[in-house]
């Protein structure tokens, strides 16, 4: 029996690492795409583009994994039916509850995995790619400003830089600033370098030209100088905002209560994802007996599983759509939480009995006897 398992166990683990490498390679590409722009006009290095991406994996994997797991599961026992081995199990006594112990192992297994993804791994993710967003966003440097191309930064300043050095000052500098509603300003120098500081980015200009504009007064002032410091104001104010749902750990967000920063609808939104990080990864077990045990509590059809198989892929959508929309009226009302947990364990349980306890060729015999008795 133990060989057996093992047997159905590696052809359900290998279908699953096939499917879930295939959709997130999918949702890799479509993610990555809005961080193309970073690459092909602000210079964003290929290594950091790859780590920012990486970073959206967690989230990703823990969407696509029940989805894999069924289809996974779904593939293999259906395989097991046409090639007859299914069959030749069953003749030899062998329980539904037996043959499902390869999907069983799958689905806890990959529950424990999501269990440690969801507390550990995306808040952990989601911290460090807000970090790193932040600096590829705020940093002066050659990342920024590319040669020969203006670059127009968020608060109103365009910065053209003809070439980058190899000591790394920059020369040939025009800069336009329309930070003021009623003022525009102008600096052109010969050279330059970028300087961090802890209040921001500068460039500290080297002979150059200085030129302002009143709008309303139409006043013009002009200034030459060997060295002139501009400060471009262009770092996120909001680097130490709030951290989101997903970059909280689940002590924070079962106690969002206690947290007198927060509305009463983030308190709802945080206790229910609280309460998620503990039933969406029992969904990888649900929806890996989901996709077995229609067909081992079924007899064989010679016309194919077509029937099954259909109302399978029907119940995994309704309880994933339950699981969304119980999500989102959890999050109005607290009183829908009891509703999100018998919507993950009733599934569960009834599984777990049909494969334990339900036995078709008793039942079908037992039908049959009756019919015959009662036409008699």
């Amino acid at each position: 029996m133990k060989i057996l398992n093992k047997y159905i166990f590696k052809q359900v683990f290998i279908g699953f690492v096939l499917v879930s490498s295939s959709l997130l390679a999918m949702l890799w590409l479509t993610q990555s795409l809005r961080f193309v722009e970073m690459v092909t006009r602000q210079g964003l290095p290929v290594y950091l583009f790859a780590e920012m991406t990486s970073l959206l994996m967690p989230r990703i994997f823990n969407v696509l994994s029940p989805i894999a797991a069924f289809v996974s599961v779904l593939f293999v026992y259906n395989r097991l039916i046409v090639d007859r081995e299914l069959a030749a199990m069953q003749s030899a006594g062998i329980s539904p509850w037996q043959c499902a112990q390869g999907a069983f192992w799958l689905g806890v297994i990959l529950t424990l995995f999501n269990i440690y993804v969801m507390n550990w791994g995306i808040p952990n993710a989601e911290r460090n790619f807000r970090e790193l967003e932040w600096q590829v966003k705020n940093n002066l440097n050659q990342m920024m400003f590319r040669e020969g191309e203006f670059t127009a930064l968020r608060n109103g300043i365009t910065v053209f830089i003809d070439k980058h050095e190899n000591d790394g000052s920059i020369s040939g500098i025009f800069v336009s600033d329309e930070s003021k509603p009623n003022v525009k300003v102008t600096l052109t120098a010969e050279k330059g370098r970028l300087i961090e500081t802890e209040e921001g980015p500068r460039i500290l200009f080297i002979n150059g030209v200085r030129q302002e504009v009143n709008k309303e007064t139409f006043k013009f002032n002009t200034l030459v100088f060997s060295r002139y410091s501009a400060d471009f104001n262009n770092v996120d104010s909001s680097r130490k905002k709030d951290a989101s749902v997903r970059e909280k750990n689940f002590w924070e967000l079962i106690h969002s209560s206690e947290d007198e920063g927060l509305s009463p609808q983030d308190v709802r939104k945080n206790i229910v994802e609280g309460h998620r990080r503990i039933l969406a990864p029992i969904y990888n077990l649900i929806f890996a007996l989901l996709a077995c045990v229609g067909l081992l509590v079924s007899l064989f059809n010679r016309r194919g599983q077509v029937k099954i198989i259909a109302v399978e892929v029907m119940l995994m959508t309704l309880i994933s759509g339950g699981e969304l929309a119980v999500t989102n009226l959890a999050g109005r009302s607290l009183y829908w939480l009891p509703v999100l947990y018998l919507n993950c364990f009733i599934p569960l349980l009834v599984c777990l009995y049909l494969l334990w306890f339900y036995n078709p060729f008793y039942f079908h015999r037992h039908y049959r006897k009756g019919l015959v008795n009662h036409e008699g």
